[in-house]
């Protein structure tokens, strides 16, 4: 994505650090951009600090998997779903549910 628009982000993060939302979208921008390695330590500092927030680990689990690793990617699958589970989201459920399915799928387990 856009540069100027990373900036204002990691602008925002510095006056909060806490906002959940800014984090993510912080690692959204850098796996945009495939910087994958800051991207990864957004999500995990998201983690760190909010493991309740569920759209995490959908893209945490994808950006697992294309950094090739399908272990952490499935367990973080199986995270996201324990969470979503207990907040009644549907929609995540579903999401995280398919993701992992699929990815069991290719690695024939």
């Amino acid at each position: 994505m856009n540069e100027s628009r990373l900036e204002k982000l990691l602008s925002f993060y510095n006056a909060n650090e806490s906002d959940s939302f800014i984090i993510f979208a912080i690692a959204k921008e850098y796996e945009n951009i495939e910087r994958f390695d800051k991207a990864l330590k957004y999500y995990l500092e998201l983690k760190e600090k909010d493991n309740d927030y569920v759209g995490l680990y959908y893209h945490l689990g994808k950006l697992y998997e294309i950094i090739r690793e399908e272990r952490l990617a499935l367990s973080t699958y199986q995270e996201g779903l324990d969470i979503a589970k207990s907040q009644k989201d549907f929609h995540a459920l579903s999401e995280l549910n398919n993701a992992k399915m699929n990815l069991e799928l290719q690695l024939g387990n």
